[in-house]
């Protein structure tokens, strides 16, 4: 079914205004042309010019969606132009989801080619709140008020990182510790048998919100729902859909891109976006709060599609509520 994008504009906006945003994860997709994307905003001597495309999609994006989670800042540190840029395109009241850069969450550095001679190696600014808040939230603050949610993304762990959970609960508990308050700080974790109550607790001591994710390794976010203690922060929810539960990264590159179609449904991760949605928006009535999904292609193929899905899903029987 094609994409409605005044449609999906609307409901997003809806939203949004009860503090739920949904967006993607990142937004440079020539997958979503004519879906999302006007050709003719981007052509250059009869065809679409990348370095337009990448330059200034974000400014269309934004036409329809309230958030987007800004993946690229994962893998180098931010600098303050670059993020004005990013503020410039986008209008008053969107907010952005930003990873933290790995140098702060990677303990030791994965033998890949992008880290060069440090590869296998211990990392020694790992956890250093210093400089986190030299590199990462000062470049931040001249755009605080489109500043949603920072995720701090923590990779699997193996046991010669830490032979106990306990012992990274420890170094977290420090690390948060240090950090200035009153910033929209959130833990994706990726060792399943380490969500227990000692790090919803420590999460919750602090304020910080758990993200609800679903990734590879790590169990359905519907099963994340259900664990008493994960609501970490009562005026902060996140979550992110990126894979499959079971599925590699590359494995779903390989099957969905290039992005512009759904090829395989997922129930179980539309039914925990909506009830997320739901319970943003009942749970905002009550006291202020905001709820961020973020959805990735390469959870079924489209995020767009996907994301049309939860919301269907969220807004059914509440026809007198919704745009």
């Amino acid at each position: 079914m094609p994409i409605d994008r005044e449609q999906l504009r609307l409901k997003i906006e809806f939203l949004a205004s009860k503090g739920v945003h949904i967006g993607t994860s990142s937004w440079k997709y020539q997958g979503w042309m004519d879906q999302l994307y006007t050709r003719e905003r981007y052509q250059w001597r009869g065809k679409v010019s990348t370095s337009r495309f990448e330059q200034n999609s974000l400014e269309e994006y934004a036409e329809v969606f309230s958030t987007v989670c800004v993946d690229a800042a994962y893998y180098v540190f931010p600098r303050r132009e670059s993020l004005q840029k990013l503020a410039d395109q986008v209008p008053d009241g969107f907010q952005f989801g930003f990873k933290v850069t790995d140098t702060i969450t990677i303990k030791k550095f994965p033998n890949l080619p992008r880290f060069g001679v440090q590869a296998g190696r211990l990392n020694p600014d790992y956890l250093n709140a210093d400089l986190f808040h030299t590199a990462f939230l000062a470049p931040c603050e001249s755009i605080l008020k489109k500043v949603g949610v920072i995720m701090f993304e923590f990779s699997r762990f193996w046991p010669s990182d830490y032979e106990h959970g306990r012992d990274f609960l420890g170094d977290l508990d420090r690390f948060l510790g240090k950090l200035p308050k009153d910033w929209p700080y959130a833990i994706e974790l990726r060792n399943q048998n380490w969500l227990h109550e000692d790090y919803f607790r420590c999460l919750a001591e602090h304020r910080v919100t758990h993200v609800f994710n679903s990734w590879s390794a790590m169990p359905p976010v519907s099963e994340q729902m259900l664990i008493p203690q994960s609501r970490t922060n009562p005026s902060l929810v996140a979550a992110r859909f990126l894979l499959r539960p079971g599925r590699e990264y590359a494995e779903a590159v390989k099957a969905f891109q290039p992005y512009n179609q759904i090829k395989e449904v997922n129930d179980e991760a539309r039914k925990a976006g909506a009830a997320l949605i739901q319970e943003g928006v009942k749970e905002c009535v009550e006291a202020p709060k905001k709820t961020f999904i973020f959805i990735n292609n390469r959870l079924e193929g489209n995020a767009l599609s996907t994301i049309e899905a939860m919301m269907g899903l969220a807004m059914e029987g509440h026809g007198a509520n919704r745009p």
